[in-house]
């Protein structure tokens, strides 16, 4: 019991010891993080279980129908939190303008603190936007063991999306990390990808300059991730650090994008036989 109760002292000591470090990564990252839900992040590998459960997105919606030339919207970190969701709601009005843009996909942080009511606030926005929205896992929306909330409502947290000329991979780095059997995964798939690839995920894996804070945890797997994408991805987009940030390796950009929820922004992506082009704008 003595050894035990040594253990149990030492753990409390270390959170208490953790959070002004953590407090101070915040600050320098600038990502709207909460002490006490850090501690009660979900396991990555009970998520991958997940791997075939679809609630929110349709079979239809899972399989696109593009031609050569078409657009869609990438935003991040919008934070619903209470019910409100800073203006979402004014992206249909976007959309219904361009009809060109095909999809939508929200790298992450898509709630504050993964609850009931904000994920079916989501699901309410995203349904009025006459096309499909693609959601990805953030570390918000797991925060305080809240991700079966997740799983319930919208399933898995990464999958693949085929279309007729470009495939979608999202991706859960809501741990910071992917692990190995996501990177397995991403590795086979990618083999049998049509079109363009582009990839999405919530954790950013470049940082800016030297001093910023790197926000994944394992440089060995981003190694292995540029590996995979190299020669045969297109553009992987990423959120978290509420920074526009940009890379390029391996003929891949590496994307992470301003939040949504103070910054109002969004990507709009367009795809034609000349290549991509990207413009942001805000709502």
């Amino acid at each position: 019991m003595e050894k035990r109760g040594k253990i149990y002292m030492v753990k409390q000591l270390f959170k208490i010891c953790a959070a002004p470090l953590l407090l101070c990564l915040m600050f320098l990252t600038g990502c709207n993080v909460d002490i006490l839900g850090l501690f009660g992040t979900t396991d990555l590998d009970k998520r991958m279980e997940e791997r075939n459960n679809f609630k929110f997105l349709t079979t239809n919606e899972r399989n696109l129908s593009l031609t050569d030339e078409y657009s869609f919207i990438v935003l991040t970190d919008i934070h619903i939190e209470d019910g409100k969701a800073w203006g979402l709601e004014k992206l249909k009005d976007v959309i219904k303008a361009d009809s060109s843009i095909k999809f939508a996909v929200i790298t992450g942080d898509i709630t504050q603190y993964g609850s009931t009511q904000d994920i079916k606030k989501f699901i309410e926005i995203a349904s009025s936007l006459n096309v499909p929205c693609y959601p990805v896992i953030g570390n918000h929306d797991v925060f305080f063991g809240n991700w079966p909330h997740w799983k319930d409502m919208i399933g898995s947290t990464r999958y693949r999306i085929n279309g007729s000329t470009a495939t979608l991979f999202i991706l859960d780095s809501a741990s910071a990390y992917f692990g190995k059997d996501q990177l397995d995964w991403l590795e086979k798939e990618i083999k049998t990808a049509r079109g363009r690839v582009f990839v999405f995920s919530h954790a950013n894996i470049f940082v800016k300059s030297p001093v910023d804070i790197q926000q994944f945890t394992d440089t060995k797997e981003r190694a292995r991730l540029v590996s995979i994408l190299r020669n045969k991805g297109d553009i992987m987009f990423m959120g978290h650090v509420h920074k526009r940030i940009i890379n390029k390796a391996g003929n891949v950009q590496y994307i992470s994008i301003e939040d949504f929820r103070h910054n109002r922004n969004y990507c709009v992506v367009s795809v034609g036989k000349n290549g991509i082009s990207i413009r942001h704008e805000k709502l």
